[in-house]
């Protein structure tokens, strides 16, 4: 007679355990969140992780297109959306050391946002001024930009582990597809190959004679430079090094030239402003010598004009609609800057006008490229619309691999399924807000864990 009280006693109890248990699980601040091992696994098979926590911050459709993105453009580049939540102490090292691939790292956690990279693939400053310049944005907006910025400046390769499920998959459908195309349409497919490749060929050559002009611009205010120079080789006082800083000066000169006369392709134009970039900084080192002044560090040229010579020293500067930045300035543009005064900015043709070279076009890619080599030209075009085209696929497609190699931070890198990490003490070790390699998380926007 007491079965049925019993029964439904023992009913009301698994009742109320479950509920308990859901409660507990699905309970905001629960401490069953997701691993850094699972975030992991899931970055190694994929460019892009959203936790069930923080799946409203980020749809489906737009993870989809953020993953399809990166891995077209073989980056190692991942993102992880993290619910606001989510403990930050150590995050960003334990999830580098858990997926073991050297890359950039992106983390959306709640409303706010960072990221750290191995110095290999992006630098510090780089790094950091990319992660202003998307600061503020929802996640949508944020995470978009923040992924074309990073692709177009971020150095290194994407790990094998993304595209192996799709290699394995449907390439005997790809090559019934191919085989289909060829005998089906093969001749109209022969002449619209040859049709693009006639068009790239002269947008080639449009983007080389207005390179060709800055260029030119370049080398002749370079011979200025050794005219008023007035530096004889016997003069009294000259010694043997002064001779060598001047020689290697004209040869600078001469050799830029060569090339520029040379140059058949837009990209072939870097190698022409490297080599004026290296005889500025010989003369500079000439003048140091015959003044009796230490030697000059080696230092990017002015951002503003590279005719201005080597740069003395870095500043902020915001450029219109832009994010802060440091860029490396001449002692001239140094003091404008200083007195609040506006520096004075390399202008170039464009369809438009005169206009800074940095919102241009892609054009002057390889021009800037060869000045601003090392790892800097990235972190100070991010924003601008040289920086926004370069992060394009038709960028690289139609103006050569030599437009590609901004970066200067080591692009052979394989950014491998598994590397050791090259974090330095001050980028990627530590954790968010607790006073460590963030700076108290002061890099996160107010900081994980304040």
């Amino acid at each position: 007679m007491n079965a049925v009280p019993r029964t439904r006693s023992l009913t009301a109890l698994l009742l109320a355990v479950l509920v308990l248990v859901l409660t507990t699980a699905f309970a905001p601040g629960a401490s069953a969140q997701t691993s850094v091992s699972t975030i992991a696994r899931a970055l190694r098979t994929g460019p892009v992780y959203v936790d069930p926590a923080a799946s409203a911050q980020l749809s489906r459709a737009d993870a989809a297109a953020l993953t399809d993105r990166i891995k077209k453009a073989n980056k190692p580049l991942f993102i992880a959306v993290l619910p606001a939540g989510y403990p930050t102490a150590h995050l960003f090292a334990d999830l580098r050391a858990a997926t073991g691939i050297t890359g950039l790292y992106g983390i959306r956690l709640g409303d706010r946002f960072d990221a750290r990279a191995d110095a290999s693939v992006m630098t510090p400053t780089a790094r950091q001024n990319l992660v202003n310049s998307v600061q503020g944005e929802d996640a949508r907006a944020q995470l978009t930009d923040f992924t074309d910025r990073a692709l177009a400046n971020l150095g290194g390769h994407a790990p094998r582990g993304w595209h192996a499920a799709d290699e394995s998959g449907g390439s005997g459908a790809g090559l019934i597809a191919v085989g289909a195309v060829l005998v089906v349409g093969g001749a109209g497919a022969y002449a619209l190959v040859r049709r693009n490749r006639r068009r790239r060929e002269e947008e080639q050559r449009a983007a080389l004679e207005r390179l060709r002009v800055v260029v030119d611009e370049d080398i002749t205010a370079f011979g200025e430079e050794l005219d008023r120079l007035d530096f004889h080789p016997a003069e009294p006082g000259a010694d043997d090094a002064m001779r060598a800083d001047y020689a290697h000066a004209l040869d600078a000169y001469e050799t830029a030239k060569q090339r520029m006369a040379e140059a058949a392709r837009p990209e072939e134009v870097r190698p022409v402003t490297e080599v004026l970039e290296d005889g500025r900084f010989s003369l500079a080192r000439l003048a140091a010598r015959r003044s009796g002044r230490p030697l000059p560090e080696r230092r990017p040229p002015c951002f503003f004009d590279p005719r201005h010579g080597p740069s003395v020293a870095d500043a902020v500067w915001t450029p219109p609609g832009g994010a802060p930045r440091e860029v490396p300035v001449c002692a001239a543009d140094s003091a404008r800057l200083a007195d609040g005064l506006d520096p004075v900015i390399r202008q170039v043709d464009t369809e438009q006008g005169r206009r800074p070279y940095w919102d241009a076009g892609p054009a002057y890619g390889p021009w800037a490229g060869g000045y601003f080599g090392g790892g800097i030209l990235p972190g100070l075009l991010v924003g601008t619309l040289l920086g926004s085209m370069m992060a394009t696929p038709s960028y690289a497609a139609d103006y050569g691999a030599g437009y590609g190699d901004f970066s200067g931070f080591g692009g052979d890198h394989q950014g491998g399924d598994v590397s050791g990490t090259d974090f330095d003490p001050g980028d990627f070790g530590g954790g968010f807000g607790d006073g460590g390699d963030f700076g108290g998380g002061g890099d996160f926007g107010g900081g994980f864990g304040d």
